[in-house]
């Protein structure tokens, strides 16, 4: 179900582009508890993945860059992640 968080989000994406699109997700998130593997786990498999570390190692930056169908599976995506805490979404 669409939060009122992400509406501005929803909006943007079906006002501006087109489908199927590439699309990157960003987000940092501290580098414990499992937290990068868990983000990883909600990502589309086929996105292209790149991380990096800040310099005291207590926050990684993760981008995914995938081919989404729809404005939905973004702001599920997007949805989930904000779930995990202390994640930040860029």
């Amino acid at each position: 179900m669409e939060t009122d968080k992400f509406k501005n989000l929803r909006y943007r994406l079906m006002e501006t582009e087109t489908w199927p699109l590439e699309y990157m997700f960003k987000f940092i998130t501290p580098n414990h508890e499992g937290k990068v593997e868990q983000i990883k786990a909600i990502l589309p498999d086929n996105g292209q993945f790149s991380f990096k570390h800040t310099s005291s190692l207590k926050h990684v930056a993760i981008t995914c860059v995938a081919t989404m169908k729809n404005a939905d599976e973004i702001i599920e995506i997007t949805e989930r992640v904000d779930r995990i805490d202390g994640v930040l979404i860029l």
